[in-house]
């Protein structure tokens, strides 16, 4: 089995003969995936992208009845895995079910408090700190509905712009500078600009499927899962409009890129993600090569490569299953967990003083910084890891434009956010624990913070 697949990978990994028929049939695909994934769309309100817009009408379309269905989800989810791991039953022997609902004892538990949490919310029963406004009726109400529809639109469309050669076009093209700046293969570029266009949960879908099809190996799935997964422009906008700094925006968004990049230069190269092993998905192995060891110019060669990849795609059959499964995984595996984790995390925001305690060291730290208000702004530099919109939650308060400034870059540089991007890597096939999150969100935040702080000062003075 292994010879086959490695003689499969090979094949995948020649460079295929450029024709007519070969180029249309990764370009086609492709552009349609850029079109949808990777070109920013001006409207009225905001920037998006063609996915983004197709779920906002979907979103628009289901309206109110999203937490309704994002609750009968969440139970149907809870029901089934607890009948099949209690009962073992002969239609659940299939792979796909195993996949689905065969899981270890601790995502079991997360689903069935997932669930729980959501009937609370949604019936408004129970204790007030589960499903009051701000932590249960956050989840099911505001990011469910989200998650439901952006997520349902990006299982389906992404064999577009990953399984077509686009990613191994671009992966040749800028290898050398990718390689030699972040330590990471030219094609984490895609995922690190569907981040930017789209949103930084697509980033990291990206990345799970590229580590479990062996594109990446553990040590650069995990670097590019926690550095480059950036939260979209369109959210960057929510976030300035909501702290009364968007006639900042330029000046905002150039130093979130800016800090961003320094920490996805450094953060890899230090513990935990420097001794992940450079070992790949055990079922499939390395099929990645991007290196031009032939005759041909660059442009030629990765041309090449993207022909090949798109000879070897899979059909309209397959991509239909997969998107399918794809779609079931996120309803019935990632929702379950984003709901649990995320509903924790916003009742120790708002209902323990456990951030207020941990974010005391902050404020002589802050106060030597030169930021006003320090003892404001201390809370809202730990409470990303909780949610993303947190910090831009305390820092609406803060009379000090410069420190407004500061906390809202600071809560897009942290990238590890419970509530939905830290919940996705948990429950992915990257080997990444809870503590090696908390230890990535601490390094992100020392290292971005000081270079927010002196761009701040120069930008905004």
């Amino acid at each position: 089995m292994s010879s086959q697949l490695h003689s499969a990978d090979q094949l995948a990994n020649d460079v295929a003969p450029i024709n007519a028929a070969g180029v249309l049939k990764f370009a086609i695909p492709s552009l349609l995936g850029i079109l949808l994934f990777l070109v920013p769309i001006s409207t009225e309100e905001s920037i998006n992208i063609g996915m983004g817009m197709a779920a906002d009408w979907l979103k628009a379309t289901l309206g109110s009845t999203l937490p309704a269905i994002a609750t009968g989800v969440l139970c149907l989810s809870a029901l089934i895995t607890l009948l099949v791991s209690l009962t073992q039953p002969r239609w659940a022997q299939h792979k796909a079910m195993q996949e689905l609902f065969n899981v270890a004892p601790l995502w079991l538990v997360t689903r069935i408090i997932g669930a729980i949490f959501a009937v609370m919310t949604y019936f408004h029963i129970g204790p007030e700190f589960i499903n009051s406004d701000f932590t249960g009726g956050v989840m099911l109400n505001d990011l469910a509905p989200v998650l439901v529809t952006f997520f349902f639109f990006a299982a389906i469309l992404l064999p577009l712009l990953v399984d077509f050669g686009f990613m191994e076009f671009v992966g040749s093209l800028v290898r050398t500078p990718f390689r030699k700046i972040f330590g990471l293969p030219g094609r984490s570029a895609i995922d690190a600009t569907a981040s930017w266009m789209g949103s930084g949960t697509v980033g990291v879908l990206i990345t799970t499927q590229q580590y479990e099809q062996g594109f990446y190996n553990c040590r650069e799935a995990a670097a590019i899962a926690t550095n480059f997964s950036i939260v979209s422009i369109a959210f960057a906008l929510l976030v300035t409009t909501f702290t009364q700094i968007n006639h900042l925006f330029i000046p905002f968004y150039l130093t979130v890129v800016v800090a961003g990049l320094v920490a996805a230069v450094i953060v890899p190269r230090l513990p935990p993600l420097s001794r992940k092993p450079n070992t790949y998905y055990e079922p499939v192995g390395c099929r990645i090569r991007e290196e031009n060891d032939s005759q041909q110019n660059l442009l030629r060669y990765s041309l090449g490569m993207a022909v090949a990849r798109a000879r070897t795609a899979p059909g309209a059959v397959k991509l239909i299953r997969t998107a399918l499964f794809n779609v079931a995984d996120i309803l019935f595996g990632l929702l379950p967990i984003v709901i649990a984790i995320g509903t924790v995390a916003l009742v120790l925001v708002e209902y323990t003083p456990i951030f207020d305690w941990l974010s005391l060291p902050m404020v002589p730290v802050l106060e030597w910084m030169g930021l006003p208000e320090a003892d404001k702004a201390a809370p809202a530099t730990l409470v990303g890891f909780a949610d993303m919109f947190l910090p831009a939650v305390l820092a609406k308060d803060i009379d000090s434009e410069l420190t407004r400034f500061v906390i809202s870059c600071l809560s897009l540089t942290q990238l590890i956010y419970m509530s939905e991007i830290g919940a996705l890597l948990l429950k992915s096939k990257i080997p990444l624990k809870f503590w090696e999150l908390v230890v990535i969100f601490i390094l992100r935040t020392v290292i971005t913070l000081p270079i927010i702080v002196v761009m701040a000062h120069w930008l905004v003075g």
